[in-house]
């Protein structure tokens, strides 16, 4: 991607603007916005956003940069993709595809390969789906209630026996370095250490396209037609590949995400049957982890849609406690969360064959609070009868009540929790308070201290090349490199004067530099003058003559000490010439 077309995109984007769509921003101040940082866990917002310096910085986990870095980093992508993505959001139109280097350059060759085999290989299931060898898939898929055009919505296929079928399929149209990349394959290795033939991941299973945000299939769940040893496990899913990371991606997303923004608000189920069976019932919100466990990132990832989840996992023990996790994950993100537990112990997708899709929709508008949800868990796991029940019921219950982020639902839990337990509500506050007090000592961290002559400094050198307040710091400094010595910011103020036209966050690269940098830049008030250029030098030249006072009283002494009168005429003249000096002020 040229560079001049990527600075083109930059000045045109509204960094507010995109980050926003990721990250709920409130106002900060006159330039600065912020928020809950997307990059790690916390409950009190430390991610801030630039709007006229065009960068963000996290005070929390120290994540730094421009609008391209953030959107790499967020969609896991690279620097030419987050440029295209940004230029299409502001509806730039794209120059014709260009790679600042071969390894981008093969990159990119290779994830266009692969998303090429995965629509590939989606659109042959579908074809070995409706095969004669199809049968035994078609039968279980209308026996859970599926229609052919809910087949067909869904794209799911039949991997069929065959070992190789597949591969002959694919091979014309990539090497096989990019099959085994693809993660459509499996090998052994062989004796001499290298990998062996491949053969076909999936067979003799229902497969289930997994999609991006923007609905191309990435990987794929499938799920066994025969039960036994040789079958091997019920549900088989892709492996990590360049394209997949199972903790980042949602099933259903790309369909749901638009009904999750009108209703603000999202239905999270376990499997890709309870999804898409809650999805055909009318519930056009829903999304799957795909039977694995729920993470921050896929917490993340919902957030930059809603804060409202109801959760429907299913009600065995493996189901109860991914609920448990998950509650946890999203209450400490801000969520507000419901859980529904279906009757009879049945999953979302059981439920609707049985009881209908609107015996489900009253299930959700039932759902309970998740408080109460936790609550009536820790009785049934440790009826409080006994002392020891009730401190057990209680252990379960306060990491869950430490997480809430808002201080009067957090009181009202507690209250609610040691009434339901029997336990005296005053002890459950102690032990949230003492709680709290290890996890204020645990989060200190000083930023070093700088004084608002350093600052003023900074700020202008930070800014524009042709700026006269930054020429007057670079005269002052060139003049009088001595004074800018000991300073809390010198290593910083001498990488800044010799920066030339590069960003100013981009030539600092110790954390704690970058840190103090961007805390100075997002909090700057009005524009660096002259003025207070000149103010900050005079500031930063008294210090140095105080300094240099204090060095020569030392000086003086030992002089008298040693009796050596030429040192102690020399020290003493000038120690006079810099109290005239100092007078002058």
């Amino acid at each position: 991607m040229a560079s001049d077309f990527a600075q083109f995109v930059k000045q045109q984007a509204d960094i507010v603007k995109i980050i926003g769509d990721y990250v709920r921003l409130k106002k900060a101040g006159a330039q600065n916005f912020s928020g809950l940082c997307p990059f790690h866990k916390e409950k009190s917002p430390s991610f801030s956003v630039h709007a006229t310096r065009q960068f963000y910085h996290c005070f929390g986990c120290g994540e730094s940069g421009d609008v391209f870095s953030f959107i790499q980093k967020i969609e896991n992508v690279s620097f030419p993709e987050a440029v295209r993505f940004v230029a299409q959001k502001c509806g730039i139109p794209l120059p014709k595809r260009e790679f600042s280097s071969e390894e981008e350059a093969q990159e990119g060759r290779q994830r266009a390969k692969l998303l090429e085999l995965h629509e590939l290989a989606t659109a042959w299931f579908e074809e070995q789906l409706r095969s004669p060898e199809g049968a035994l898939a078609r039968e279980y898929l209308s026996g859970r209630g599926l229609k052919p055009e809910d087949i067909q919505k869904f794209r799911i296929g039949y991997a069929p026996e065959s070992f190789h079928a597949l591969r002959e399929r694919l091979q014309p149209v990539a090497d096989e370095q990019t099959l085994r990349l693809s993660g459509l394959f499996s090998f052994k290795e062989q004796e001499d250490g290298k990998p062996g033939p491949l053969y076909s991941r999936f067979r003799k299973r229902v497969t289930f396209p997994i999609a991006n945000e923007s609905g191309r299939v990435i990987a794929f769940t499938a799920r066994a037609l025969e039960a036994g040893e040789k079958a091997g496990p019920k549900y088989l899913n892709s492996p990590e590949t360049p394209l997949y990371s199972k903790g980042h991606v949602l099933f259903n997303l790309d369909k749901a995400r638009q009904a999750i923004r009108e209703q603000k608000g999202a239905v999270l189920v376990e499997g890709q049957m309870d999804c898409i069976s809650v999805y055909l019932a009318g519930v056009k919100s829903v999304i799957a982890t795909s039977g694995t466990a729920f993470t921050e990132a896929q917490v993340r990832l919902l957030s930059r849609y809603t804060t409202r989840v109801i959760v429907n996992f299913d009600p065995d023990t493996a189901g109860a406690n991914a609920a448990e996790k998950s509650i946890a994950l999203l209450t400490e993100e801000g969520f507000d969360v419901g859980v529904v537990t279906l009757e009879g112990g049945l999953d979302p997708d059981r439920y609707i064959r049985e009881h209908g899709a609107q015996a489900y929709l009253a299930a959700l508008r039932g759902a309970k609070r998740h408080t109460d949800y936790l609550i009536e868990r820790a009785r049934q796991l440790f009826p409080p009868v006994t002392a020891d029940a009730k401190v057990k019921a209680l252990n379960l219950l306060l990491p869950h009540i430490r997480r809430m982020p808002n201080r009067i639902t957090r009181d009202e839990f507690a209250a609610d929790a040691a009434q339901k337990l029997g336990i005296d509500s005053a002890l459950v506050r102690e032990e949230l308070k003492q709680a709290a007090a290890k996890r204020r000592d645990s989060l200190a961290h000083a930023i070093p201290a700088f004084s608002e002559a350093e600052k003023v400094l900074v700020r202008a050198l930070a800014g524009s090349l042709s700026d006269p307040a930054l020429q007057a710091v670079v005269a002052g400094y060139d003049a009088n490199e001595a004074h800018f010595e000991g300073l809390t910011v010198a290593s910083i103020l001498k990488k800044l004067r010799h920066r030339g036209s590069a960003d100013p966050l981009d030539v600092v690269d110790d954390p704690n530099e970058h840190n103090m940098l961007a805390q100075m830049l997002l909090t700057e008030g009005e524009p660096v003058s002259v003025e207070h250029v000149k103010a900050a030098l005079d500031t930063l030249r008294h210090r140095h003559l105080e300094r240099r006072q204090r060095e020569l009283r030392a000086a003086i002494a030992d002089a008298e000490r040693k009796s050596d009168s030429t040192a102690l005429i020399r020290l003493t003249a000038e120690k006079l010439a810099i109290d005239r000096e100092l007078r002058g002020f």
